[in-house]
């Protein structure tokens, strides 16, 4: 899945980043808000706006947590 997204970080869901994000080991968080912060011990947490398909900026961004990750 991430090799699908590096290649194409457009018309990604949100859900899609959540279900990754939660299997590396972050948790979820939204205050009520649009935006949802996801963390993990030890690392910068991550801040999207929830909308159905997100920004390629947003999922560069997850990549490239999940690189520095490995």
């Amino acid at each position: 899945m991430i090799r699908k997204l590096t290649q194409n970080p457009f018309n990604v869901r949100f859900e899609t980043l959540k279900i990754l994000l939660e299997n590396e080991g972050y948790s979820a968080s939204n205050n009520g808000s649009s935006h949802w912060q996801f963390r993990k011990s030890g690392k910068d947490t991550i801040t999207i706006p929830y909308k159905r398909l997100v920004k390629p900026i947003c999922v560069k961004i997850v990549l490239k947590a999940l690189k520095d990750d490995q």
